[in-house]
């Protein structure tokens, strides 16, 4: 089970990880983590979250064989970690255009390891029946990450990007799972096409990133909303504008390490036992006992994941 991580990534996890935070008397899950994007070996990650109250792990993927992986450490760490399956939304339209396509950029973190070919829709459908197959593994709580992300994909791209995400709806009904939706500047089409499809039982907004009226959206659906460290910026007023109006009971809290690192250690690598500051943070924005929503939050992942 290699490690696979672009420049970027590379160039996070190089700098000093940051100290182990006062652990949470609550015990919480991370909704959202790429161990195999990190530095630490799995078990040294796993042991260091459980070490300040951060368990289990959903460990997502973002390709073919990174949600293979996931789904290997799932089933190598009962309990401990769970997975999540998908293809990322900037992932299809690499699949069926290939990379420097018109409308189709390459995120920098390069995650693929190398430039692709276009394949068209016949190898996006072959890659979706692979996570179809994942998806029906006990191990897998959820199809994701999928979901929307017009900040780097065009009106090309956009087009597989949407199909790819209806078929990861589809996947995720027919399953039974959670869908794990990446929503990143495309509030409207992310809810317009969750109504098209109709929306499974249990629908997480990973890394969440709407401002009040959109969480007020969400509650109104049932949506959970999970917020990252990126909840904790100085520059993110709306986010916590948007936390403060969420219910409680629809809130998860999660990494996306190594990204997001929360403050006050902003730039540096991020990892599963850094939950706690986020956790703090949201606590303090909902005038909340820190405890009381944790143990909101971690009954939330068990609901949303069915651990």
């Amino acid at each position: 089970m290699g490690k696979r991580s672009g420049k970027a990534v590379r160039e996070r996890n190089e700098q000093t990880p940051p100290p182990v935070p006062e652990p949470l008397r609550v015990p919480v899950a991370d909704s959202h983590t790429h161990m195999d994007m990190q530095t630490p070996e799995v078990e040294e990650v796993i042991a260091t979250a459980e070490g300040v109250g951060v368990t289990p792990l959903v460990q997502v993927g973002v390709d073919l064989p990174s949600s293979r992986w996931a789904a290997e450490v799932a089933a190598a760490h009962p309990g401990r970690v769970w997975a999540a399956v998908a293809l990322h939304p900037n992932e299809a339209p690499r699949i069926v255009h290939g990379d420097g396509a018109q409308g189709v950029e390459v995120d920098d973190t390069d995650w693929a390891g190398k430039l692709r070919e276009p394949g068209g829709m016949a190898e996006l459908e072959a890659q979706l029946a692979g996570i179809d197959e994942l998806a029906a593994l006990p191990q897998v709580v959820a199809v994701g990450e999928t979901g929307m992300d017009t900040f780097r994909t065009g009106p090309e791209g956009k087009r597989a990007q949407e199909e790819s995400f209806r078929r990861h709806i589809g996947i995720a009904g027919r399953h039974g799972k959670a869908v794990m939706i990446h929503d990143r500047e495309a509030h409207e089409d992310v809810l317009r096409i969750l109504a098209d499809e109709g929306a499974p039982d249990k629908v997480v907004f990973h890394c969440f990133s709407g401002d009040a009226a959109m969480a007020k959206v969400c509650a109104e659906h049932g949506y959970f909303m999970s917020f990252a460290g990126n909840v904790t910026f100085a520059s993110a007023e709306s986010l916590r504008e948007a936390a403060a109006v969420a219910p409680p009971e629809l809130m998860l809290v999660e990494t996306d390490a190594p990204f997001l690192t929360p403050k006050p250690y902003r730039g540096r690598p991020n990892a599963p036992y850094l939950i706690p500051h986020t956790l703090r943070v949201l606590a303090e924005t909902k005038g909340m006992d820190e405890d009381e929503l944790a143990g909101i939050i971690a009954d939330n992942a068990r609901r949303a994941f069915g651990f």
